[in-house]
């Protein structure tokens, strides 16, 4: 009876493995999916705006 208790604790702690491992592999997936694109966007579009506005300053000088 004793062993059946410690192959128990084997397979809970196999799942938790498991779970911990499929969330990191879900999370990296929305991370490279949503947020690197969004964050590359913002950037180019902020450096856009920053090139623009040094034109116009340069033009207005």
């Amino acid at each position: 009876m004793h062993e059946n208790l410690v192959q128990f604790d084997q397979y809970l702690g196999f799942l938790a493995f498991l779970t911990i491992l499929t969330i990191g592999f879900w999370l990296m997936i929305f991370l490279l999916t949503f947020v690197v694109p969004y964050w590359l966007g913002g950037n180019l579009l902020e450096m856009w705006k920053e090139r623009k506005a040094a034109k116009r300053a340069a033009r207005n000088e």
